[in-house]
């Protein structure tokens, strides 16, 4: 029977005691992503601070090979977090019970009796809206002791990251909404109604404006020049003296104009849905620099993202972890060229339309030979972002290391698809022997290169069929 979040938080808690008792050496394997950097580094600064031996490691996706590194590893005892769901059978048989999986992802019933497996969705939590991995983690963190409150904010940091902020103008909902509460309450967030443009206390207002994708703005996003054109037609002063000014500078009346000559813009443009996009809640901590690309909280998760998707995942962890030295300066010039990459990627896939494939219901897109495999997610999300995309399916694929192909899903603003994406990639792939899952509205895959025509075939008739019928 399935224990309640407060036992198996308990449970978690024996364990690591037991462990730090023994002077037992834990293993934190964790994925590549925000929500992993974020979950790993809450859950290891957490058995730092009780006395723990522990390491920190990523792993781009969870396998058996992952598992069998685990079983060689000279650690007494392992915590993942952000992977792992579907692998308790694996787990149990190469570990026995010297592991814990903290985790989101949708997960079969088989998996809820497991108390090693403590995931949001056995507890009736929605993972992939109320809680991510990174609150799971924080979760964890408390249970070890209650000073552990600090690192709610990167818990919110993590919910960001995973686009979680769902509720009404972009606010938390469920665990999500209490964790920052909490984080408010110690004195790390503040909560505010704004623009949400991209770089809010780093980038120049035009540069702001264009590399906001989403919502995507035809004519503005990734069109600095028409930007630029846009807010000196405003009439408000662009620049402090010989600095450009940045969006968290503008005042109310600042804003109000920049709101009414971007709703001018959209007219005829889907302009309601992008405007109840551009404005929402955000997220800042108080306690980072001015005009640091870490003040802004949805700044600090693209930043970490970037760190994981380009292979520089120590030095996001190394920020998480608290260090705001050099690492710092490495972690903003390895976000602007991850941005670079982004822009060079989405403009490819614009340009060479045969790439593209789209019906009334999916868009289809072939991203092989330009999208690398960890960019998938960050792609696939762009491309759902688009208003020309709204009510549809997003499907990229692209090639992966050892022969295979990786798929990532994703339901854009407005699809009322009854499918689960997570279901649709888990059953698919296994089907050929793949491995796949994820969440209701983004979700992956991966399979070997000779089965992707009847992935394909599978997902005509499974996406394109009922997503008609709906």
């Amino acid at each position: 029977m399935t224990k309640s979040l407060d036992e198996s938080l308990s449970y978690f808690k024996d364990k690591i005691n037991d462990c730090i008792k023994l002077r037992k050496s834990i293993s934190v394997t964790t994925h590549i992503d925000c929500d992993g950097l974020t979950s790993g580094s809450i859950i290891t600064k957490a058995l730092i601070r009780a006395g723990a031996k522990c390491t920190l490691r990523t792993s781009k996706e969870f396998s058996q090979n992952v598992i069998d590194s685990l079983k060689k590893d000279s650690r007494d005892f392992h915590i993942v977090t952000d992977l792992g769901g579907g692998f308790a059978p694996d787990l149990d048989k190469s570990l026995q019970e010297d592991w814990i999986v903290l985790d989101h992802h949708q997960i079969s019933e088989d998996e809820h009796d497991v108390p090693r497996v403590i995931n949001a969705w056995k507890y009736g939590l929605d993972g992939g809206t109320e809680i991510c991995a990174g609150g799971m983690a924080f979760l964890a963190a408390m249970a070890l002791n209650e000073k552990n409150s600090d690192l709610s904010a990167l818990a919110v940091v993590a919910a960001l990251g995973d686009r979680q902020d769902q509720g009404e103008r972009k606010s938390f909902t469920g665990k999500n909404f209490e964790i920052a509460k909490i984080a408010k309450e110690c004195g790390l967030l503040e909560i505010d109604l704004d623009l949400l443009l991209v770089g809010r206390e780093t980038r120049p207002l035009p540069d702001a404006l264009a590399f906001t994708s989403q919502p995507f703005i035809d004519g503005l996003t990734w069109n600095r020049d028409a930007c630029l054109s846009l807010l000196n037609s405003s009439g408000i002063p662009l620049k402090d003296g010989g600095r450009w000014r940045v969006p968290a500078e503008l005042n109310e009346e600042e804003k109000r104009i920049v709101i009414e000559k971007i709703t001018k813009f959209t007219t005829g443009k889907n302009a309601t849905d992008i405007m109840s996009e551009l404005i929402g809640y955000t997220y800042t901590f108080p306690r980072e620099d001015s005009r640091s690309f870490l003040r802004d909280g949805r700044e600090f998760s693209t930043m970490l993202n970037s760190c994981g998707r380009i292979s520089k995942s120590g030095v996001g962890m190394a920020i998480c972890m608290g260090d705001r030295n050099r690492i710092l300066k490495e972690g903003e010039t390895i976000l602007s060229e991850y941005r670079k990459l982004i822009r060079e990627y989405m403009n490819v896939l614009t340009n060479e339309r045969w790439r593209i494939s789209e019906s009334d219901t999916c868009v289809m897109v072939n991203g092989e030979g330009i999208v690398p495999e960890t960019m998938t997610g960050t792609i696939s999300s762009l491309i759902a972002g688009s208003p020309k995309n709204s009510g549809k399916i997003i499907i990229l694929r692209t090639k992966g290391e050892e022969n295979t192909i990786k798929f990532s899903s994703r339901k854009s603003f407005g699809c009322k698809s009854p499918i689960n994406l997570s279901n649709l990639m888990k059953k698919g792939a296994e089907k050929y022997n793949g491995i796949g899952g994820g969440h209701d509205a983004a979700a992956g895959a991966k399979i070997t290169k000779d089965k992707l025509n009847d992935f394909l075939d599978y997902l005509d008739v499974n996406v394109v069929n009922l997503s008609s019928s709906n």
